[in-house]
């Protein structure tokens, strides 16, 4: 009891702040732009920062082009996102307004972070919002890019974010009161997602990932963000004033304690944002050596290259048996990779040494 009350005084002490709120929980009540509002209202005047990350554009846009339901084509899928972007926005307006918040609107898609100068300009971006006492609320670009709304959910943005303004702590806004064990309890503390949250997903996993989706979504989220560095708490939207109970370090949701063991900003770009363009299959000396000491993938080492994958771009790093042990950027094209894999570093040359360099490489 006494490692949690230390960890909820943690999140009490959190300085800046990202919360997400899902589209169904925006869609049941319309009273939850004005909790938002007054919640972070309260945060700012105890000096925190606060970004925000919704959903529901898409709902809202559904209702005001006449759709009966949810539009499954793709095209449609855009139209109502464009439809309703503006609907949310003029309700988040409408709710800051009464509390004098600024508040700003910043569309983001996946290739917007996967670039590493564009996503700089997003981290300057949020960054001189929050200097100027704004609140952004971002949301995934849905109107143009088809993939984000095929694959991506804001859970997974949400995580992204926190490396991206270095925030200390995440709050997922659910419409569940946090993660609940077999009995149907909530769990109060996970600090290790893998071991103690992933076995009560239903969904499949594996070792990159823990699933899209309702809680499977939040529980990567969750993972994620504390391998950024902050905690993470899954709470019910529903419940009066739960933003500022989560803030005032209370047992409320389920708190995901941060890694003691931080990734980088880049590493965590590396691991979570870029999309893995091809594998690299090493040997079970060299897959030893870069998953227990910390050595860089060298082409002796490897097995064997699969994609067309280009210097600069991400790979999966994977054993003998075909299990992924890592992330990291090539430094050199496929076909190179290929034409020196297994040979040693003298035959390979030096403008050919490391195929993935330690400092660039994710170790799950």
């Amino acid at each position: 009891m006494s490692n949690e009350r230390t960890e909820r005084g943690a999140v009490a002490r959190s300085r800046r702040v990202v919360v997400k709120i899902g589209s169904r929980t925006l869609a049941g009540d319309r009273a939850v732009y004005e909790r938002l509002a007054s919640a972070i209202d309260k945060a700012r005047k105890a000096g925190r920062a606060v970004v925000l990350v919704s959903s529901g554009a898409i709902a809202l846009g559904t209702k005001k082009l006449g759709y009966r339901a949810r539009p499954k084509e793709m095209a449609r899928l855009q139209a109502a996102a464009a439809a309703g972007q503006s609907l949310l926005m003029r309700a988040y307006e409408e709710a800051f307004e009464t509390h004098g918040i600024p508040i700003a609107q910043v569309l983001l898609s996946h290739a917007d972070l996967a670039n590493r100068d564009r996503a700089n300009n997003a981290r300057a971006a949020l960054s001189a919002l929050l200097d100027a006492g704004a609140v952004p609320i971002l949301n995934e670009n849905d109107s143009v890019a088809v993939e984000e709304i095929k694959f991506g959910d804001n859970d997974a943005l949400s995580s992204m974010v926190v490396p991206l303004v270095d925030a200390d702590l995440l709050v997922l806004l659910s419409d569940v009161e946090g993660l609940l064990d077999a009995n149907g309890k909530r769990v109060a503390v996970v600090r290790d997602v893998v071991k103690e949250a992933a076995p009560l997903v239903r969904e499949p996993t594996d070792a990159s990932a823990l699933g899209t989706g309702g809680m499977a979504s939040k529980i990567e989220a969750a993972r994620r963000a504390t391998l950024a560095g902050a905690n993470v708490v899954v709470a019910d939207a529903r419940v009066s004033g739960v933003i500022d109970a989560v803030l005032a370090g209370e047992d409320v949701g389920t708190l995901f304690v941060a890694a003691t063991k931080r990734l980088t900003a880049k590493k965590h770009w590396i691991a979570f944002t870029l999309r893995p363009r091809g594998d690299v299959i090493l040997d079970r000396g060299a897959a030893l050596a870069v998953r227990a000491k910390g050595r860089s993938v060298l082409p002796v080492g490897v097995l064997g290259i699969r994609g067309d994958f280009r210097a600069g771009d991400a790979v999966r790093v994977l054993d003998p048996d075909g299990v992924e042990i890592g992330r990291g950027l090539a430094r050199y094209p496929a076909i190179d990779a290929a034409a020196v894999a297994g040979k040693a570093g003298d035959e390979v040359g030096v403008e050919r040494g490391e195929l993935v360099h330690r400092d660039e490489l994710v170790v799950w």
